[in-house]
Order: structure tokens, then sequence, then C-alpha cells
């Protein structure tokens, strides 16, 4: 197991990157953060407490600068626009981060890595509409999203891709539970709080058991959730 001592959060000014930074500082890890220039004001109230280097995700010379001496990195792969940022970002923390270092990545349901999940008819129609409207308007694309994942699954570092269900804000409910593939019973609730979402990407870091593994994960107080633990 990898001694967490410094961790990066790549995407932290955003709800989720925000939460982790918070999670992160209160396991005492010293914490640097990435995000965009005209983000930074974002991350203000954790001003003293965290570094942060401004500049786009996907930039090689950004994340090579930021993820130096991390034992682990936390990346928030997001699908903007159609300049490969998922990919990019992905394949520069790759490139980049230290050897034997942990590293988490937040990502959707649609992402499958063994092609054993089974989606409900009513993602597949989101994933289809927002990929279809994303691309004709230029601002995401779910595509390159899949192809991060497939560059990570590919690697040999020691990666954990989570993927998260519907996100909802609200008081932390504790730690999300886990399953290898969508469409198992635990996950029928497809709720967690982002809060709950950041905190389960943070305890990954010395969880082991997920190395090379791609959790999808659901809220532990969801029906689903609760009934899965009570053996309904």
């Amino acid at each position: 197991m990898v001694i967490m001592k410094k961790v990066c959060v790549v995407g932290a000014s955003g709800k989720l990157g925000q939460y982790m930074v918070q999670h992160a500082l209160g396991r005492g890890y010293e914490v640097v953060g990435v995000c965009r220039e005209k983000s930074v004001g974002k991350l203000d109230r954790f001003t003293g407490q965290i570094e942060i280097i401004p500049g786009k995700t996907n930039d090689r010379h950004v994340i090579e600068r930021a993820v130096a001496g991390c034992d682990g990195v936390l990346t928030v792969l997001v699908p903007w626009g159609m300049d490969n940022y998922s990919s990019g970002t992905a394949q520069a923390v790759l490139d980049h981060v230290p050897e034997g270092a942990r590293l988490i990545f937040s990502c959707g349901w649609h992402i499958t890595m063994d092609g054993q999940d089974v989606y409900p008819s009513s993602l597949k129609l989101q994933e289809k509409a927002t990929s279809i409207l994303g691309r004709l308007f230029r601002f995401v694309d779910i595509e390159d999203q899949v192809e991060a994942c497939r560059r990570i699954f590919a690697s040999d570092t020691l990666w954990t891709v989570v993927r998260g269900s519907d996100l909802e804000e609200g008081e932390s409910q504790g730690l999300p539970v886990w399953s290898r593939h969508v469409g198992d019973p635990v996950l029928e609730s497809n709720l967690t709080r982002r809060v709950d979402f950041a905190l389960f990407m943070v305890a990954a870091l010395e969880n082991d058991g997920l190395i090379h593994e791609a959790p999808a994960i659901v809220g532990c107080q969801t029906p689903s959730a609760l009934a899965h633990a009570s053996g309904g």
C-alpha cells in the first residue's frame, strides 16, 4: 500500500473537485489543486491550505508540474468541448505521475470496462441524446470520455475508475457501496450524494482492493443499497 502524504486533485474547482479537496485535507494530506485560471477564485475558501496550479487539465506541462512528488492523483474526467479534453487529461496524468502512485479517476456509468454492464433504456437514451447534442453544439464529447477510460484500462499504472450514478447535493450519508457492473440490483436506486462520490474517490486512494477496478457506486442509504445490506 502506498502511504499517502501528498495528493493532487485535477479539476479541483468543480463541485466534485472541491469536495475531494475537503476530504483530502480532512485526512491530513498535502493537497495540490489544478484548475483553469478563470476558476481559481472558486477555491478561495482553501487559501493557505492548498497549492493551486492554474491551467487546463489537458496541458501536459501543467500536469507534469502538479503531480510531481504526489503519492496519489484524483482526476475528474470531464467531456468538455471537442479538443480531446478528457483523453488529453487522462494521458497527461498517466504519462507524468510518479511511479507507484495511486490514480483515481471519476466518470459516469456509461463507461464500461468489460462490456458486461446492463443499462436501463432510459440511460441509453439519455447518453445518445447528450452525445448527439453535445457534438452538434460542440460543448460535450462523450466518446472522448470513453477513449480516456480505454487508455486508463490499458495502462499498467495503479488506477481505479470510479463510475458515479446520478448525483444530488446534501449532507454526507457515508461511504457509497459499489458493484462491478451497472445492472446489479444493489445499484438500482441510481443516486449518490456528490459529497459521498468525492468521499469514495479519496478513500479509494488507500484501498488496494480497488486497483484495476471500475466500481459503479450508489449511495449507502438508498433503497437498493439498504435492501442489499439486509439481504433483501
